[in-house]
């Protein structure tokens, strides 16, 4: 029983409501404004069917319901209408004049327009025109949202040449309607010549909008560079011919993101791809869209977000013609910014022409203030492919390559060998730990301190007269001479000194490098044989190039260490102060020149008769044990020159890896040379 009286009042509380309902509704149709009110109010609510419903029989004759809701909703909805406001100005006998004011994914549109509405069977409806969307719409016009694209911003050398930026690419299309007569033959020929599948491109032939004589695009390839002759594009030029040759083929220019200088600079530069799912959905709300191209690494992806644009967007209402009758909202497109490197393209050029066939990376710094004019990494691999598309082959090629070409070796630490020593030089005499004429006593080729050292001895490569002192040390890169240094500075003195220098620090820079180390736990060097061997640049003591171009350029500022930086808007800064004494400064820099000059030196090799240079080689063992004979040998130079002032000093960092019985780092001193006289600067 009590429940049958809850049924009861709940069924006479909806009635209740519903006849208010009723009441209002009718009420408010009894007022033109009221009516203007009510529909304006309907489409934000997309309630596209109650418009309907109160247009005038006329119009309801004129326009079908299903027309009427597909015209409003795509309209509408298509420009993110939203915060739809209206404001009446006048009310008259059949009509009622008033302004809308709308938010759209254009920006805000505003716009007078009049409403006719007239009563009809005791209510009053409204008479419906195109124009009562927008005043400027006809029946016939359309309204479409265009996208405004932005321009992804370039990246240029230090001289305005383009690293990265807008360019053409080859397209590669087929007609099919002007296929041979044995189409498969053609489809078999162009899969092998594209490094495709067959089927692949019979499922961009079988899309829907295909017709037979509609340009159907299958693959995008390099641009045919005319004017080279390197066995790449020579291979490119043919392979595109031979494509030319297929009936229905066509090949034409496309815009796209390219890469002038390929490999020279793919590890620096980077590349660009398009955009994934993950990528999209934490960027949605950052101007990106499924057609956004994203870098992907290196300068590309670390200045993503000043290098990407956000498009703009105009709505337009075009004609039966297709001409642009009107624009309702504009937002501007917000191209990318342009970035200006102090590398110097040339030069970047020239050392990965000079070590291509090698597994190496150079840094090329102005010590005096701290541009980085080139960071080289080979063997390497064409950004551009990554742009036109990769193959699966190509990817599986590079990947397997057993040089690792997908490698970056410049971001990498390396046993330095020799090439620590004059740091070491400039540790004992800024400690106090070493006089830099003490003579430490010849010791023949291999040397241990004592017999708790059981089997293990330092060795070195050349014997020389005169004092075994810091300046014939570097001369002769005298590895005894360092390891009884290291162990007269000490454990703790090193590797406080080193840290002091950088070591286990984050290197400030653009791009990030890996930190150089010590010893693999952080702690000093735990045995003497390690201590002595750190002397030297082995033990455990790795190091990035750019690091060790760093510390070189203390050399020039009287201690402190430059900050290296990568771009023109940069500025000179200091990265470390007081790293070296300015007497351990003036003694390692006149060393350093006698290890070029001497015709003893291990760089003598580099010598130019117009400049003087200084550096120092280095040749690091990388083996398990000192017995081992099957590891490998790292070789290193340093080089600079001497006289060298704020607007023309280099510095070059090289490593090449492998070095061993192929001459050590004096490799790495000959092959170097050219690169020195076409680009040191003379005095």
């Amino acid at each position: 029983m009590k429940k049958h009286k809850i049924l009861v009042i709940v069924a006479g509380v909806l009635i209740l409501i519903a006849a208010a309902l009723l009441i209002y509704r009718f009420a408010i149709l009894k007022s033109p404004e009221a009516v203007l009110k009510q529909y304006m109010a309907c489409i934000e609510r997309q309630e596209y069917d109650s418009m309907y419903e109160m247009l005038d029989e006329e119009s309801r004759n004129q326009v079908s319901k299903k027309e009427f809701v597909t015209r409003n909703q795509n309209i509408y909805e298509g420009i993110g209408a939203k915060n739809i406001t209206i404001r009446v100005f006048k009310e008259k006998e059949g009509a009622v004049s008033y302004r809308t004011i709308l938010d759209s994914s254009a920006g805000e549109i505003r716009f007078p327009n009049e409403m006719n509405i007239h009563k009809e069977d005791g209510r009053y409806r409204i008479a419906w025109t195109d124009g009562l969307i927008f005043p400027q719409l006809g029946s016939e016009d359309t309204v479409k949202v265009v996208t405004l694209e932005a321009e992804r911003g370039n990246i240029y050398d230090r001289n305005g040449k383009l690293l990265a930026g807008k360019g053409a690419v080859a397209s590669v299309g087929l007609i099919p309607g002007k296929m041979s007569e044995e189409p498969s033959a053609d489809l078999k020929r162009m899969a092998e010549l594209l490094d495709m599948s067959v089927s692949d491109i019979e499922n961009k032939l079988d899309a829907e909008w295909v017709k037979d004589d509609l340009l159907v695009p299958i693959k995008k390839l390099k641009k045919v560079n005319e004017n080279s002759s390197s066995t790449v594009d020579l291979e490119n030029a043919e392979v595109q011919k031979q494509l030319l040759e297929i009936p229905g083929v066509i090949i034409g220019d496309e815009e796209s993101r390219v890469y002038p200088l390929a490999e020279d600079t793919a590890h620096l530069v980077g590349y660009v791809q398009g955009i994934s799912a993950e990528e999209l959905e934490s960027r949605k709300d950052k101007g990106y869209d499924e057609y956004s191209v994203i870098g992907k690494s290196g300068l590309e992806k670390l200045y993503e977000q000043r290098l990407h644009g956000i498009d703009g967007e105009k709505i337009v209402i075009y004609n039966e013609d297709g001409n642009e009758k009107a624009v309702l909202a504009e937002t501007k497109q917000k191209d990318g910014e342009d970035i200006h490197l102090t590398i110097n393209a040339q030069l970047q050029s020239a050392l990965y022409d000079t070590y291509k066939e090698d597994k190496s990376c150079t840094v090329a710094m102005n010590p005096k203030t701290g541009e980085v004019l080139a960071l080289v990494s080979t063997p390497s691999y064409d950004s551009n492919d990554f742009v036109v598309g990769m193959s699966e082959n190509r990817w599986k090629e590079l990947n397997n390559d057993k040089d690792s070409p997908m490698y970056n070796r410049f971001k990498q630490t390396w046993c330095p060998g020799s090439s620590l020593k004059p740091i070491v030089g400039a540790v004992g005499i800024t400690s106090g730990k070493l006089e830099a004429d003490q003579d430490m006593g010849h010791s023949g080729l291999s040397w241990q301190k004592d017999s708790s050292w059981g089997g293990y001895s330092v060795t070195t490569l050349h014997e020389y007269s005169g004092a075994a002192n810091l300046k014939n040390a570097l001369i002769y890169s005298d590895n005894i001479y360092f390891a009884k240094a290291a162990l007269q500075i000490g454990a703790d003195t090193l590797a406080q000194s080193l840290q002091k220098a950088g070591f286990g620090q984050e290197i400030p820079f653009a791009v990030e490098m890996n930190p150089s180390q010590y010893t693999n736990d952080g702690k000093p060097m735990s045995t003497e044989i390690q201590l002595a061997d750190s002397g030297y640049g082995q033990g455990e003591i790795l190091v990035n190039p750019l690091h060790l171009a760093s510390m070189y350029s203390a050399f020039f500022n009287e201690g402190d260490m430059i900050k290296p930086y990568l771009e023109t808007s940069g500025k000179t800064e200091t990265w470390l102060e007081d790293v070296f004494s300015k007497s351990a400064v003036s003694q390692i820099r006149s060393d350093l020149i006698e290890v070029i000059q001497n015709e003893n030196g291990t760089g003598h090799g580099a010598q130019l008769s117009d400049t003087l240079l200084a550096g120092k080689t280095g040749t690091a063992e990388i083996k398990t044990s000192q017995d081992d004979t099957s590891g490998t040998e790292l070789g290193w130079f340093c080089v600079y020159n001497e006289k060298g002032n704020k607007e023309n000093s280099l510095l070059l960092v090289t490593m090449v890896e492998d070095v061993k019985d192929r001459g050590g780092s004096a490799y790495v001193v000959n092959k170097s040379k050219k690169i020195l006289q076409k680009y040191m600067p003379a005095d």
